[in-house]
């Protein structure tokens, strides 16, 4: 048909390299493709919105840019939000197919724990994949102490000497930025002169303007350089066969998610991938099981129970508790028995009565109107 799709991704670095891929296969295929983030210059960006609203583009690309004011489609048929578990997007879907109510389909590889699936994304229908794709081995996975790196080191060396490539990731500190990004600067001057002086490595950090990471990115993908010492999750979203190792610094300081999702940044191939979390002295009982937590096991969807156990269902939606869970006395894991019953009859009654018009409808739907926290969010994310 004349139906249009979007592919949305979280990063403009993410986004690019989806792009490219779509390029790559699409295009042979007469598909007519577009890529719009916020960098994408006026006097480019003029023509793209134009042949979006005449709907002479198929499938566009590209960061939430693609639901900024301004960007019209003809047709929206069919949207796929990449690596996105947070809310304001549906909020801006709404909106921003702007008449037309296109299929979704969301993504995300931080696993979301059942009750916080139904209590979050109760109008979604979820899907689990579970296995890993084939010829994958699991992430191996060790813990070191701060002050013992050195072995670390010994180890990482042994890989690149071999053509791997390595990850270093430092924690963003949230008080000071400048500390944080000194942190790292120090780190990777220190890898590069004393520690593999004979590697080529970059440093990559959310303030750097987006062509310097996309070259640094591309210099990294394709083996010019041997490592790579980041600052936040942000920057290594992306995939890289011959990435096989992965040392955190600083591990305590990381939630079990973002732990995990650094993960999974390495072990994309058939070759064997590690992950070394690095923890330092001030290790607090809650980091300690954390770190424990990941060196134990591989499973995601177990991480995620415990991490939800843990830190409660704020941190892992990416939302805070006030925010848009607004639970005053429900507890995701204490009270899963009832969030499951209280799901299937709030199916039920949609099931029976779509417009909620019926006798136990219309209660519900002015107790919804009363409370609706949908309306203030719609306000906070519009």
């Amino acid at each position: 048909g004349d139906g249009q799709a979007v592919f949305m991704a979280p990063t403009e670095l993410l986004a690019r390299q989806h792009a490219d891929n779509a390029a790559r296969l699409l295009e042979p295929l007469g598909i007519r493709l577009a890529f719009l983030s916020g960098n994408v210059a006026d006097a480019a960006r003029k023509p793209l919105l134009a042949a979006l609203a005449r709907g002479e583009i198929d499938l566009a690309i590209g960061t939430h840019a693609l639901f900024s004011d301004g960007v019209a489609y003809r047709n929206l048929r069919f949207v796929i939000v990449d690596e996105q578990h947070r809310f304001g997007v549906l909020q801006r879907l709404a909106m921003g197919a702007k008449g037309s109510r296109p299929d979704v389909l969301m993504m995300s590889a931080t696993p979301i724990p059942r009750t916080l699936a139904i209590t979050v994304y109760g109008d979604l229908s979820v899907s689990t994949i579970r296995t890993m794709p084939p010829g994958r081995k699991p992430v191996i996975t060790h813990l070191a102490r701060q002050g013992n790196e050195t072995k670390v080191y010994e180890f990482v060396r042994r890989e690149l000497a071999a053509g791997r490539r390595a990850y270093f990731v430092y924690p963003l500190v949230e008080r000071s930025e400048k500390l944080e990004l000194k942190d790292a600067q120090a780190m990777f001057e220190r890898l590069s002169r004393d520690v593999y002086p004979e590697f080529r490595g970059e440093l990559i950090h959310a303030r750097l303007p987006e062509a310097i990471k996309r070259s640094t990115m591309n210099a990294f993908t394709a083996g010019e350089l041997s490592f790579l010492v980041a600052t936040s999750v942000v920057e290594v979203g992306v995939d890289v066969p011959e990435a096989t190792c992965m040392v955190i610094e600083h591990a305590e300081r990381f939630g079990l998610a973002a732990l995990h999702q650094l993960r999974g940044r390495v072990g994309r191939s058939t070759l064997q991938s590690y992950c070394f979390l690095v923890w330092s002295e001030k290790l607090g009982d809650e980091g300690r099981q954390r770190v424990m937590a990941m060196k134990e096991t591989a499973n995601g969807f177990a991480i995620a129970e415990e991490d939800l156990r843990m830190r409660g269902p704020g941190e892992i939606t990416g939302t805070d508790q006030s925010g848009a869970l607004r639970l005053t006395f429900a507890d995701p894991v204490r009270d899963s028995g009832l969030l499951e019953a209280a799901h299937e009859d709030a199916l039920a009654l949609l099931t029976e009565d779509p417009g909620l018009v019926g006798p136990e409808g219309s209660v519900v739907r002015a107790v919804l109107e009363k409370a609706s926290p949908l309306a203030e969010k719609t306000a906070a994310t519009g």
